[in-house]
């Protein structure tokens, strides 16, 4: 229980705390239930922020870290709304925790990785006809099941184009953890997909929406 851990860790120490837990899911805004919708936020964002306020007075006491796994995909999104949601209110939440810690000597630090689908395995390839099994029937009026296969292959190529090499994020948490003085933000990722952020974070969103309408119709 909580209170068990608590009391535990009170005795022989608590430095540091990574939020790891994440999962994912493929479709377009009005293709997910409002279920979805509250299954993938109470994991990804309010099962971080729980697990950080259980802990939050150890992290204080022993000058510690927390360490939140975030992704570049709080930057845009390519057919996976969803994540990129909670993702991007991980950032805004660590960018307030971080802030406040400071008084206290704790840490706080974000990873970023980029596609790493095929180390962790988040999104399994998805099956249109699964996808169009789960539409209502308002979007089966306005879309049609080619289109869902479009989007289901484009979806299954960026998946498979993951990194298998793991070990470049978990390297950068443990840097988090261990470094005399770790960084704010490891963005663990690809040239091109650090190419995809600096356009969405300097450039008028006219021309983020461009460059991702772009990638979108490929």
């Amino acid at each position: 229980s909580k209170k068990c851990l608590l009391r535990y860790f009170s005795s022989v120490g608590f430095w540091g705390l990574v939020n790891n837990a994440g999962i994912s899911t493929f479709g377009e805004t009005g293709w997910l239930s409002m279920e979805k919708y509250e299954k993938i936020a109470d994991v990804n964002l309010l099962g971080s922020i729980r697990t950080t306020l259980a802990f939050l007075p150890l992290l204080r006491k022993y000058k510690g870290r927390i360490v939140f796994m975030s992704s570049i995909i709080a930057y845009f999104t390519l057919g996976n709304g969803i994540y990129s949601m909670t993702k991007a209110a991980i950032e805004k939440f660590c960018d307030a925790l971080r802030l406040e810690m400071k008084k206290f000597g704790v840490q706080v630090c974000i990873i970023q990785p980029g596609n790493y689908a095929r180390s962790t395995r988040i999104q399994p390839p998805l099956s249109a006809e699964e996808i169009w099994n789960e539409l209502s029937e308002e979007e089966k009026a306005v879309y049609n099941k080619e289109y869902v296969q479009e989007r289901a292959n484009f979806f299954n190529s960026i998946l498979s184009e993951g990194s298998t090499n793991g070990n470049e994020v978990v390297d950068a948490m443990v840097d988090a953890l261990m470094s005399p003085a770790p960084k704010a933000r490891y963005m663990v990722a690809k040239l091109k997909e650090k190419a995809l952020v600096f356009v969405c974070t300097l450039f008028p969103t006219v021309v983020m929406d461009s460059v991702l309408s772009y990638a979108l119709s490929k």
